[in-house]
């Protein structure tokens, strides 16, 4: 579906939105859930990636279809390792096909797991014939993906003798790899975590009277927002739920790093407000987000649409990702006229004065410019705050329900005109 943005502003007091909890911890908690099911998750994520992680793990077909759903592949290729005497198949998407999943599979062969190529080496679909895993030690290197490290640490109480992992060189994207622990600890299992070695005790099972797990609302999601606020005029305000200070999320770094962008981060009662401030002085950005890669989009398009440079490093994952949202971002911003170059992990942008110009002008006459987004959710969302400055489309636009799905909604809440 093709969905026209209309150049628009916020709407002023609009109401407070809404968010679903965080895809992220969602789909740690529903794999912990299949291991331990005496654990209870509210505020779980509606987004296409959770429900696909749902249906798999409840699912009693030797053949299992996760789509474009990375995190899912990647977390069931552990969890499918671990069911003895289940043989199944595990397939996706054509993208899906082409990204890599070598090394967490050759972890889990490490660790004891029968797991084969049925395509293209290091690369889904696979075939997995689920039995004990008997060994407990594994190294692998620790700049890939958060989310193979993540996958063996959420199998490991299970394993008969826990896990030791050992991550070789510099970490990407420690915020991640600190959730998982956390969300361990919450269910009762000891971790340690020190000097790039990782260590995990098995449990066997919980007492039957667990307290239910909350899941905080998606920070990911909450980054639109932010971008939103930056772009619109001093004394916008938005309010988002349900948000926590102390968040597992390493994406909550949005609520310093657009504080440069004039945006202010209130917590309140489980809410967050942003609101554009009067008195801040714009200046360029230069962001490492290795930690946070997710919001590296979002942080792009928002410097394109105040014209400020930026310079963001960190992004290598981004190119294993639904596209390669380095080279995908380059050419959509190049269609609205910016100077982007990029490397295999940095992405910069030149300042510019477009807004304003007689190009830019032309441009909120007609329908705008079409924005593809590749099958990817967060080049929809993170393009949409455009439509404050100027008229544009977005390609396949619902394909923001993969992390998302109201998004639409809840931008004309606050004041977004949209047409199909």
């Amino acid at each position: 579906m093709l969905l026209a943005l209309h150049k628009s502003a916020v709407v002023e007091n609009p109401p407070k939105i809404v968010i679903t909890g965080s895809k992220s911890e969602s789909n740690r908690l529903l794999l912990l859930q299949a291991l331990y099911p005496e654990i209870k998750i509210e505020n779980i994520s509606n987004s296409d990636d959770s429900k696909v992680m749902q249906a798999a793990l409840k699912s009693t077909s030797n053949h299992i279809d996760i789509s474009h759903a990375g995190t899912a592949m990647r977390f069931l290729t552990a969890f499918f390792a671990t069911q003895e005497e289940r043989e199944i198949t595990i397939t996706g998407s054509a993208r899906m096909k082409e990204r890599p999943i070598q090394v967490l599979v050759d972890a889990l062969n490490t660790l004891g797991a029968d797991i084969s190529y049925l395509e293209t080496e290091g690369c889904p679909p696979l075939k997995i014939n689920g039995k004990l895993l008997s060994n407990n030690k594994v190294s692998l290197k620790a700049n890939v993906s958060s989310q193979y490290i993540s996958a063996l640490l959420l199998i490991a109480p299970k394993l008969k003798n826990g896990l030791e992992l050992t991550l070789e060189g510099e970490i990407t994207s420690v915020p991640y790899i600190n959730m998982t622990l956390d969300l361990l600890n919450q269910i009762g299992v000891e971790t340690h975590f020190e000097n790039n070695k990782i260590k995990i005790s098995p449990l066997e099972s919980l007492s039957p009277d667990q307290t239910p797990l909350t899941v905080e609302s998606d920070w990911s999601s909450a980054s639109y927002f932010y971008s939103i606020v930056a772009l619109s005029a001093v004394g916008t305000e938005i309010t988002l739920s349900s948000y926590r200070q102390n968040s597992l999320q390493g994406d909550i770094v949005l609520s310093d790093i657009y504080t440069d962008f004039g945006v202010e981060t209130k917590f309140d009662n489980n809410s967050i407000t942003l609101l554009k401030k009067e008195e801040y002085q714009l200046k360029p950005i230069d962001c490492d987000l290795k930690n946070a890669p997710d919001i590296a989009q979002t942080i792009a398009v928002t410097c394109f649409g105040l014209g400020i440079s930026c310079h963001l490093t960190g992004l290598h994952t981004l190119k294993i990702k639904e596209t390669d949202r380095l080279v995908a971002l380059k050419t959509e911003l190049e269609k609205l006229g910016a100077k982007v170059s990029i490397t295999e992990n940095s992405l910069s942008l030149e300042a510019h004065q477009l807004f304003g110009s007689a190009s830019q002008g032309q441009r909120s006459q007609g329908l705008g410019e079409i924005i593809a987004t590749y099958h990817d959710h967060r080049m929809a969302m993170a393009f949409a705050p455009l439509g404050l400055k100027i008229n544009l489309r977005i390609e396949d636009a619902m394909v923001v329900s993969k992390s998302y799905p109201s998004f639409w909604e809840d931008l004309e809440k606050v004041g977004f005109k949209i047409t199909k």
